[in-house]
């Protein structure tokens, strides 16, 4: 990409929906289709969904398993965990909107499968 050109989107998220038949611990735990459904919600109410704004995607495993449920952003690399909806919250009107890090959300890089 060279210096003039703009990413086709400012940010990207991605919510981990994978579910583990093995037993175990993974992000479809912790109801990720909702938490993306919100997101995506919130996302497009702001006015901010589509090209040179914010992606919001379902991805399958990405690996964090031990720190689900888990959603990452890019292009920072941000890596998150949540609990409920008003953590959605922060993260869209923080980090996606704003391009602030949450970092009270952010999941520590130890924490892997």
């Amino acid at each position: 990409m060279n210096a003039t050109s703009q990413p086709y989107f400012k940010r990207h998220i991605f919510f981990c929906t994978n579910q583990r038949d093995n037993g175990q611990a993974c992000c479809a735990d912790h109801q990720p289709q909702q938490a993306f459904e919100h997101c995506k919600q919130r996302v497009k109410n702001a006015g901010a969904a589509g090209p040179g704004g914010v992606r919001v995607n379902r991805a399958g495993c990405l690996d964090r398993c031990a720190g689900g449920p888990v959603a990452v952003v890019y292009p920072e690399g941000v890596w998150y965990t949540y609990v409920d909806a008003n953590d959605l919250n922060e993260i869209v009107d923080q980090h996606l909107l704003r391009g602030e890090v949450v970092e009270r959300l952010v999941l520590p890089s130890s924490v892997g499968r």
